[in-house]
């Protein structure tokens, strides 16, 4: 933790989490990352994952401990070691079973994304040529979300499913790794109706270096700097954060798991092109979370100040993660309260 009692978040890492990892997070000075278990698993697999999590646990104690709120985040900071969130990169766990929400939250699980790279039984993704929007099914599994505490995430939602979701939403909703797609054009970043109204209703996005969401390519910190600033100016202060997407230590042959799972047998790009289908060089700022306060230094070049930096590194996360992880007693959506 640092001097100010400010905590520093990192709102999505989805490396191939080793102890070296988490030396180079510590080392980047980062207090907090919401870590990434399940891209396309289903719910048997799901729990292979979360003991694997239990023994890294386990092995690692000296660097790292589970956080499943504000409050037990500040405690494992204040014990010296990083706190980690553990989050679903998709709904394909809770398969088609709203029970399983539930389940998941009880074994730690505090952010789950509603869709990856295809279309789901929640909703669309981003590379879906056409989004009919948020299922019913997807609509329960976010009231279930908001009446347990654990967050949605719309990070490779499609566009009309994450305006959906955030109506239907009666918590703050996030997108934790996504820039806005005015500044670059790409099916994972957001339009600036989608940010907007993630701002109106108390959310954050998690703006990131990862070179396919820059414009295809590593960018100076200038010009990235440029592109957080272009957010605060669309969404206000206290709704962008950093989610750098570090996805660290993986080869090609994961990057296609990443990319397709089991549900095709032929090359997916994701968020790549097809003369840039490998990983891309990350940004000279920006080689490993080793290197995140070149970030805050960069927002300070920038011209934010004191107070700024600290809500851009963490605090805004910190206010989501206090008001978000926390049970509800109504998760009825905001026009069922208001016909009430």
């Amino acid at each position: 933790m640092n001097a100010n009692n400010r905590i520093v978040v990192d709102g999505l890492q989805s490396s191939n989490f080793t102890r070296e990892r988490f030396l180079e997070i510590r080392a980047g000075g980062i207090d907090c990352i919401h870590a990434t278990v399940v891209i396309w698993e289903d719910a048997r697999t799901t729990l292979d994952l979360l003991g694997a999590w239990n023994r890294m646990f386990r092995a690692n104690e000296d660097l790292i401990a589970l956080a499943r709120d504000g409050q037990e985040i500040r405690d494992v900071v204040a014990g010296g070691r990083v706190a980690v969130v553990l989050g679903f990169q998709n709904a394909s766990s809770f398969e088609d079973d709203l029970d399983l929400v539930e389940v998941f939250f009880d074994l730690g699980i505090r952010v789950a994304q509603l869709t990856y790279n295809i279309q789901n039984h929640v909703g669309a993704s981003c590379y879906e040529t056409q989004d009919a929007g948020l299922t019913r099914f997807g609509g329960y599994v976010i009231e279930e979300m908001n009446r347990l505490g654990m967050l949605v995430d719309l990070s490779h939602v499609g566009e009309r499913t994450s305006l959906d979701a955030i109506d239907r939403s009666a918590r703050p909703v996030t997108i934790t790794h996504a820039n806005p797609a005015t500044v670059w054009p790409h099916a994972r970043n957001k339009s600036d109706e989608v940010l907007r109204k993630l701002a109106a209703r108390g959310g954050v996005l998690g703006v990131a270096p990862y070179a396919h969401l820059t414009g295809g390519g590593p960018v100076g910190l200038e010009e990235w700097t440029g592109m957080v600033a272009y957010a605060v100016d669309l969404m206000g202060i206290d709704h962008v954060g950093i989610g750098s997407d570090a996805s660290h230590g993986w080869n090609d042959e994961k990057l296609q798991w990443i990319r397709k799972g089991r549900w095709s047998h032929v090359t997916q790009l994701g968020p790549a092109t097809a003369d840039a289908q490998g990983w891309l060089p990350w940004p000279d700022f920006f080689k490993t979370p080793a290197m995140f306060p070149a970030l805050e230094q960069g927002l300070r070049d920038r011209g934010f100040d004191d107070a700024e930096v600290d809500k851009l590194v963490g605090g805004n996360w910190m206010r989501i993660f206090d008001e978000g992880l926390t049970p509800h007693g109504d998760s009825r959506p905001r026009a069922a309260k208001a016909a009430a």
